[in-house]
């Protein structure tokens, strides 16, 4: 877990209740979730194995160990989880290295929320290198503190992720805005205790008690996340 900055909550707003705003990376702030699908085929197809297009939705979103693990189950591929995890990491890093394309409205949405001061962390369940890529383009100047993955006991879908980042920040998780995009990572969001804003990649989310469904994160700014949380 790194912090760029001190890891220091300040009033978002007069009377606002908001007291930090927690991000998702891969779908949610960069359009990359289908990037780790294309390395998967691409190196299950080097070691003689085609993927089915149904697994997609079971390795979206979620933990490299998850992913890597039902992909080499379901092929019977011959290699390693280690192994496995050293291609996925280096053919994303690859692929990143090329193009990072930012969702629509992310660019803003963090300029908004460094203007205003807002404390902001970035919470993935990719690991620190890759992470650390992705900063450098996205700006790190607009997060107070990142999570990894491979960084806490448990990553997405539990909740150890988005409570060390409350607790990084200094926040109530409670009192805290996450944007995800994955069910896998609005589950690990809820079970922090969060309220979440769904902007869904490759599959639906519904609308839920403290969830809220929106399209694109241009929908998304600063006085609709204070609008979501309430004063105790």
């Amino acid at each position: 877990m790194t912090s760029t900055v001190p890891a220091l909550v300040t009033p978002t707003a007069e009377g606002s209740a908001l007291q930090a705003v927690l991000l998702d990376m891969d779908g949610t702030l960069v359009d990359t979730e289908g990037f780790w699908w294309d390395v998967e085929v691409e190196i299950f197809r080097g070691l003689g194995h085609t993927l089915d297009e149904s697994w997609r939705h079971v390795v979206v979103g979620g933990p490299m160990t998850r992913s890597a693990g039902f992909l080499i189950e379901a092929t019977g591929a011959d290699i390693t989880f280690a192994e496995l995890s050293v291609l996925l990491n280096e053919g994303f890093e690859n692929r990143i290295g090329h193009t990072l394309p930012l969702m629509p409205g992310a660019a803003r949405l963090l300029a908004e929320l460094s203007a205003h001061g807002v404390p902001t962390a970035l919470v993935s369940a990719s690991h620190r290198r890759i992470i650390d890529r992705v900063i450098a383009s996205l700006g790190a100047r607009h997060f107070a503190l990142t999570v990894a993955g491979d960084e806490v006991p448990r990553t997405k879908p539990h909740p150890d992720p988005y409570l060390a980042a409350a607790a990084g920040l200094g926040a109530d998780p409670a009192r805290c805005a996450v944007i995800e995009d994955t069910a896998t990572g609005v589950a690990s969001a809820e079970a922090a205790g969060c309220h979440v804003v769904a902007v869904p990649s490759l599959a639906p989310i519904d609308p839920a008690a403290r969830r809220t469904v929106v399209r694109s994160l241009e929908q998304v700014d600063l006085p609709f996340l204070r609008g979501l949380i309430t004063a105790p």
